[in-house]
């Protein structure tokens, strides 16, 4: 299973991603894909299998993957202070793989039913999502 964590700005939601789900799945493929090359260092150190930067490895990542993981931004092109280009929330939003969405309010957008909470309580929510993924397949 090809897990594919997309973060953007200093990928400090994508480490926090990498370091829940390396707790449980030690062994899991993780590649983490960042806008930036700080996002993409970030979730290197915390334990992704493999890393790469920019909107083409966005593109080859989601059509590659079983699962993508990451903030909500990344599916809404000009997100994340201009970071996801247009062709990286295409590729997101095209791909077959389950997508886990983390509803981040600072996005530029707002959902409607989503409360303010803290990144930690969001980040576990997502992880343990994905951990159902991983135990259903």
């Amino acid at each position: 299973m090809n897990i594919l964590v997309i973060d953007a700005q200093g990928g400090g939601i994508g480490r926090q991603i990498i370091a829940g789900i390396r707790e449980k799945n030690p062994d899991l493929d993780i590649t983490a894909v960042g806008t930036n090359s700080a996002a993409t260092s970030s979730m290197l150190k915390a334990g992704a299998t493999r890393g790469a930067t920019g909107e083409n490895a966005v593109i080859v990542g989601c059509r590659r993957a079983d699962i993508i993981i990451g903030p909500i931004g990344i599916a809404i092109a000009d997100a994340m202070l201009g970071e996801v280009t247009p062709k990286m929330a295409e590729a997101v939003g095209q791909s077959t793989a389950e997508r886990i969405l983390i509803p981040f309010l600072n996005c530029g957008s707002t959902i409607v039913g989503v409360s303010e909470t803290n990144t930690g309580r969001l980040v576990a929510e997502a992880v343990a999502k994905l951990q159902n993924c991983i135990d259903s397949k």
